[in-house]
């Protein structure tokens, strides 16, 4: 029996974790030949796109933690290709930025991304990858409460 022949199971949470990391490894594959992971990639391409952010902006926008940002941006800073800095407004803030090779590795991170991106939807088809995205979003923004 293969995987494709298991009921989906009853855990949301489950679910998602399972489709994450298999789409993961797909992107982390298409984007082996950039040195980058997707998760690195994300972090350079939200810097390229918005400018100068603050680690907790990039962890807000990436839903993690400011600990898992710090761990995911050290490799990128140890090669070059972001700026970490004290904070103009507050120096209690630390202001990330892409130097140049930052910004040529983003670049080519893109192709390599953009490439995944239509290979995925091929598979998935281009609606339902847009309604995953779309509900994928809505969950990002649910208000769950925690247990006490």
């Amino acid at each position: 029996m293969s995987r494709h022949d298991l009921p989906p199971g009853i855990c949301n949470s489950t679910a998602i974790r399972k489709a994450s990391r298999h789409l993961g490894r797909f992107y982390d594959l298409c984007m082996a030949q950039t040195d980058l992971r997707i998760t690195q990639y994300a972090i350079l391409n939200l810097i390229a796109t918005r400018g100068v952010l603050t680690i907790a902006e990039l962890a807000e926008s990436l839903v993690t933690d400011r600990a898992t940002m710090g761990h995911n941006m050290r490799p990128l800073e140890r090669d070059g290709l972001i700026r970490i800095a004290v904070g103009k407004r507050d120096r209690r803030e630390r202001e990330i930025t892409l130097t140049e090779a930052g910004r040529v590795k983003e670049a080519s991170g893109r192709t390599a991304w953009e490439r995944a991106q239509r290979q995925f939807e091929a598979a998935f088809g281009k609606e339902d990858a847009l309604a995953m995205r779309r509900i994928m979003y809505r969950i990002t923004t649910l208000d769950l409460e925690i247990p006490e």
